[in-house]
């Protein structure tokens, strides 16, 4: 009798054991471990698009920061990000290297339209997420045809949209003229404009593409002022923002300008361009502005502040990318912690896409993340701006632009 009852408490035990070593150890795919979380990343470090540069620094030193105060749940973030140089070609080679040669959990923040676009149909294929892609194409919604893919920011076809309630509101009868990038990215602003002008897409007298490789966008500047614009609509990427508000500025031309929210960096674009010719320019924002005094007492922006001092110093605060940076690790850091010792590709994509009124510290009031299991668009809300007197002025109230799927 007793050494029947030994044998079964020692059986108990043996079990019990075997349990909690299974929770310590978690549950884990390729990329993970009970020290490490392997994420990938592609950006463009060099080539046309290297503004984008200081995003991927950003991440690595928010990522360096959280493995210093401990990690995710104890396990230490080993993040390796790849210069892409904004090529699509070039990406596809990157990402497979971070697939089959680094072995990653996961590529997070893969930045750019066209590069990230493709590699998509490969990482949906190996069941790998393409977690928080830094794009506002609205391709990264979809998540019948793609579910290990998702985005991040406001997608480009909403942005298009509150451009276009704004014109509609304050320049009902304007021609305008459009110049933009020739690629998804452009393409798809584009589109959203038209959508929101509706019967007022007449308006736009001109619509002129470029190549992000063109060297100068001077000449499609040109024409779109010949063409009798009242309102000039810039959507591209930094460099090209930076040259038209250059040449406008040269021209002595003044119309309403626009320009998408991907190129409102001061430090990239509107000084670069002459803050003289950045007055009164309109964007659209979801994010703080680091020059805003009204967020100098802010506890997001003091912790962001502190963060680039110590992490990053030297480093121009007020950059809207660096901004972006963070805000995008922080949201990553807290889905991951949200994973506990699943970590796996699975649960990873499951706790991306179950975030219910999450709010960061860069985030505008009132703006929070939100997504689940039909809804791939974590953010959806934004607000218009004006830049003036070298500063960003917030108007109007958030505007929800939600696409439905």
């Amino acid at each position: 009798m007793n050494h029947k009852r030994i044998t079964l408490v020692a059986s108990a035990l043996l079990v019990s054991t075997m349990a909690t070593a299974a929770w310590a150890g978690g549950t884990y795919d390729v990329g993970a471990s009970d020290t490490e979380i392997k994420i990938g990343n592609t950006n463009p470090y060099s080539g046309p698009a290297s503004a984008y540069s200081i995003v991927g620094k950003v991440e690595e030193a928010y990522f360096r920061m959280v493995n210093e105060q401990g990690g995710v749940n104890g396990r230490k973030i080993t993040f390796i990000s790849y210069d892409d140089a904004f090529s699509p070609p070039k990406t596809v080679e990157q990402t497979r290297k971070l697939v089959e040669s680094d072995e990653v959990l996961a590529v997070f923040s893969s930045l750019g339209t066209a590069p990230s676009l493709a590699v998509r149909a490969y990482m949906n294929s190996k069941k790998i997420p393409q977690i928080f892609v830094s794009s506002g194409s609205s391709k990264f919604g979809d998540h019948k045809g793609f579910p290990w893919s998702i985005g991040h920011q406001p997608n480009f076809f909403t942005e298009g949209r509150v451009f276009a309630k704004y014109l509609r509101s304050d320049q009902p009868n304007a021609k305008i003229g459009v110049l933009y990038q020739n690629d998804d990215l452009g393409k798809e602003l584009l589109e959203g404009l038209k959508d929101g002008l509706g019967d007022k897409s007449s308006n736009i007298a001109v619509a002129i593409p470029f190549e992000i490789t063109e060297p100068t966008i001077d000449s499609q500047v040109v024409k779109i002022k010949s063409a009798g614009a009242d309102v000039f609509v810039n959507f591209s990427t930094p460099k090209a923002a930076a040259q038209a508000i250059r040449k406008i500025g040269e021209l002595n031309w003044k119309p309403v300008h626009l320009i998408s929210k991907v190129s409102m960096s001061i430090g990239s674009v509107m000084k670069p361009a002459g803050l003289e010719n950045s007055e009164g320019i309109v964007s659209a924002t979801y994010v703080k502005d680091y020059n805003d005094a009204q967020w100098k007492d802010d506890a997001g922006m003091k912790a962001f502040d502190a963060f680039m001092d110590k992490y990053l110093p030297g480093s121009d605060k007020s950059n809207a990318l660096a901004v972006y940076g963070y805000l995008i690790s922080e949201n990553f850091v807290k889905v991951l912690r949200q994973c506990g010792d699943d970590l796996t590709r699975a649960n990873l994509m499951k706790q991306a896409t179950s975030l219910k009124d999450m709010e960061l510290g860069l985030l505008l009031p009132g703006i929070t993340v939100n997504t689940s299991p039909t809804d791939y668009y974590p953010l959806k809300q934004l607000r218009l701006m004006r830049f003036h007197n070298g500063e960003w002025e917030l108007f109007g109230p958030v505007i929800d632009g939600r696409v439905e799927n």
